[in-house]
């Protein structure tokens, strides 16, 4: 594997509403030095759009170097298997 990572995170962060799931993904890829690219969903019709693309029930989402983890369990457990 290349020693450097890149992550992509998609997560919610809406004006009333910070998803605190995504905080955690971002915090444990920072934690384990990857590069993020952060993609915002900024309203309710974003984040829904993207779940139904996705075929996915919740946010966020992470991609490690364009392999899909998937949320922050999905994180914890991939990153704790490396």
């Amino acid at each position: 594997m290349p020693d450097a990572h890149t992550a992509t995170l998609t997560r919610m962060v809406l004006p009333d509403h910070e998803c605190p799931y995504g905080v955690r993904a971002k915090a444990m890829l920072e934690e384990a030095g990857f590069t993020i690219d952060e993609r915002i969903l900024s309203s309710r019709e974003e984040v829904e759009g993207f779940k139904e693309e996705h075929g996915i029930a919740t946010t966020p989402l992470v991609e490690v170097d364009g392999e899909i983890i998937g949320g922050s369990s999905d994180l914890e457990a991939w990153l704790a298997s490396r």
